[in-house]
């Protein structure tokens, strides 16, 4: 079907003033991305009006479906299309605050300080915006997560009785997210789990930024994802909305696999001199070019951020009130469920609410003196356990380290998270790092407390991800062992040594490096209280005394990010900091100074992020401005540390890659040890 066809009715009507709106956005901002909106209109139109189950009044209720603007630098399409639908304002957790979500004046201001309306969708800035997108394949990988999410919720918690949840997620995404490789990887963990609730719709124009996509790119994507386990469907014309929604109905049919619509679309369709040119793709089209493609649409031409008269009329007909129906019948299976399964909605009122259980923490161990110690990765094992066997809709899993990362739920019932076998809480992610970066917060987003393991040397693979998850402040968990020059052997490749400064450098991420097993335990303890903001655990691979905590402070101190561990009489002649495995030789070092005559004080520093939070009385009664004889060891680079240590301050720690060789071995031929903080300090 040739995709030139304009008519006077309300779809065409409703579909035509989406683009519209999407083109004067962009075209006052003078900046954004007009022709995939104008495209992708009839995209957007067929699900929320005919297919979706999705309450514009009330956005966050649980059982909604979703829908993932993948990519992002198309913001305008979802923007214009849930002003028009008329999605009801809330806070983070689905309670209305009056008014519209996205208000015309808001797309009037597209891409300015203060309009939500912004260059990319940004999660929480407005009802309705299910994640954050931008970089491209992010928002496929997410709602991998959220079709998983939705998976081990019905698993879990439907009755035979009453089914609170049985949604899918839909996603749209461009070439460019698709020659991500973490959409690949995505796709191939969504094709492996059978996600028969996932349905990704390929916008299939050949084009980006630098032209053709001929210039890079010749896969055949459907065959590809065929290989993938998905179910692979094609419309010829994404103004075809009967084959839309035809292609869809297949994909709610198909019960064994995930669906990809392959859809041929015209980018910048109805602009006469730019459709079909990537000069619809990044610029604004000209006021000239954009008065053209109205009258293409038989629209006043020169009329901006018109909305015809019926079109919100005509939503409300089919979403509001399609839609309506269906929160409300989910309202009536939720009463009943609260009366016939009190228990089990206690937990999902708390996972609703983004609150913990009571008694979450009640068996988190206490770690007995030991001056042989335990790494903290196996204290982080026992750790977790102990608390996500209390916090039921804790999930997780590593890329293919568990073993390793000592990342797996071992409690009876915490089970396996397989094909066709949603009900366990070990997701096995594969050797996909950035992809389960991107799931995890896809699981956070459906509510539940998601976490991701790895060897901390990946997040090179993962920085995507976990960059995303504290711009949406998800409570993501990055659980990362094998943290320093320790793991030995291995060699520089996987001794991570930048990786510290580069993760505590992403705002909003909390850094906890602890120093034994008893910080392991209350650093969970504090990330776990916080529900806004992600965090990632650096742990070792070698084992580090469990200090005598009758003879140093309480680890209680990890709440503060950083504490005085040991400490003088008056005012210290030297203060020694470190973190992770590094700490007890800063101990040793105090020990060894104390016995010459010296006043030294010791401060473990498990999380530098919180430490910063604190008020400046407290940072100032932890490192007294008037003590500049500081020395930290830490074995990573200095950036993140000279704050903390002064333009007077030293620093033991690495200054270059590592190299091969025993663990010991390796902290020798760095220097990095006891000997090497007592001549620092004197110095």
């Amino acid at each position: 079907m040739p995709m030139t066809a304009t008519t006077t009715d309300n779809q065409t009507l409703a579909i035509d003033t989406i683009r519209c709106l999407s083109m004067d956005a962009v075209q006052t901002a003078n900046s954004g991305h007009p022709g995939t909106p104008m495209a992708l209109a009839p995209i957007a139109y067929q699900l929320f009006q005919n297919t979706m189950n999705y309450d514009p009044a009330k956005p966050h209720w649980p059982g909604r479906d979703r829908f993932v603007l993948s990519c992002g630098h198309a913001s305008m399409l979802l923007y214009s299309t849930l002003h028009l639908i008329g999605v009801q304002a809330t806070d983070r957790y689905g309670n209305p605050t009056g008014g519209e979500s996205i208000s015309l004046e808001d797309i009037k201001n597209f891409r300015q300080i203060g309009s939500v309306c912004a260059g990319h969708p940004e999660f929480a800035e407005a009802a309705g915006i299910e994640t954050t997108t931008g970089p491209l394949g992010a928002g496929v990988s997410n709602s991998v997560g959220m079709a998983m999410a939705e998976k081990w919720l019905a698993a879990n918690y439907n009755t035979d009785d009453l089914t609170l949840f049985n949604y899918n997620t839909y996603a749209i995404c461009s070439d460019g997210d698709l020659m991500e490789g973490i959409a690949t990887e995505a796709a191939s963990v969504a094709g492996h789990l059978k996600l028969d609730n996932l349905c990704w719709l390929y916008d299939d124009n050949n084009i980006t930024i630098e032209g053709d996509t001929e210039l890079a790119f010749s896969e055949d994507m459907g065959k590809k994802f065929e290989g993938l386990g998905w179910n692979v469907l094609h419309v010829d014309d994404a103004n075809d909305v009967d084959a839309l929604g035809k292609a869809i109905a297949k994909f709610q049919a198909c019960g064994d696999k995930p669906t990809l619509i392959v859809v041929k679309s015209i980018i910048g369709y109805g602009a006469p001199n730019k459709q079909n040119t990537h000069g619809a793709h990044g610029a604004p089209l000209g006021w000239d070019e954009v008065a053209l493609a109205k009258k293409s649409y038989g629209l006043p031409e020169d009329e901006k951020f018109y909305v015809p008269e019926g079109v919100r009329e005509h939503f409300a007909e089919g979403v509001g009130k399609r839609g309506a129906t269906a929160s409300s019948q989910w309202e009536d299976v939720w009463t009943k469920y609260q009366a016939a399964e009190p228990t089990k909605a206690a937990e999902l009122k708390a996972m609703f609410a983004g609150e913990l259980p009571e008694g979450w923490d009640k068996d988190i161990p206490v770690f007995e003196a030991d001056a042989k110690g335990d790494a903290t990765r196996n204290s982080s094992g026992k750790v977790l356990n102990a608390i996500a066997k209390n916090v039921p809709f804790m999930i997780g899993g590593s890329a293919d380290l568990a073993p390793s990362n000592k990342s797996d739920l071992k409690f009876e019932g915490a089970g396996e998270f397989l094909p066709r076998q949603y009900k366990g809480r070990n997701l096995h992610f594969g050797i996909r790092e950035h992809a389960m970066s991107g799931i995890a917060n896809g699981l956070c987003l459906s509510g539940l407390r998601g976490y991701a393991a790895t060897f901390f040397v990946f997040t090179d693979y993962m920085r995507g991800g976990m960059r995303l998850s504290s711009i949406m402040h998800q409570p993501t968990m990055y659980i990362l062992t094998h943290d320093s020059i320790g793991v030995g052997e291995d060699g520089p490749t996987h001794q991570p040594v930048e990786h510290l400064t580069a993760c505590r450098a992403i705002p909003g991420l909390n850094v906890f490096r602890p120093g034994d097993s008893n910080e392991v335990a209350e650093c969970y303890r504090t990330a776990m209280g916080i529900n806004d903001h992600p965090s990632a655990f650096v742990l070792s691979r070698q084992n580090m005394p469990t200090l005598d905590r009758s003879k140093y402070a309480a680890a209680s101190g990890c709440a503060r990010g950083g504490y005085i561990l040991s400490d003088c009489e008056g005012t210290p002649d030297v203060i020694l900091m470190g973190s992770g495995s590094e700490l007890h030789m800063a101990v040793d070092a105090g020990e060894e100074l104390t016995a010459q005559g010296k006043k030294v004080r010791v401060v473990s520093m498990p999380c530098m992020d919180i430490f910063a939070q604190q008020d400046a009385s407290y940072i100032n009664e932890v490192l007294p401005p008037e003590v500049t004889n500081r020395v930290a060891i830490e074995a990573g680079i200095q950036m993140c540390w000279d704050r903390w240590i002064g333009s007077h301050g030293k620093f033991i720690g690495m200054h270059s890659f590592g190299a091969s060789g025993p663990f010991d071995a390796v902290y020798e031929c760095f220097g990095i040890n006891t000997d090497a903080v007592v001549k620092a300090a004197l110095s």
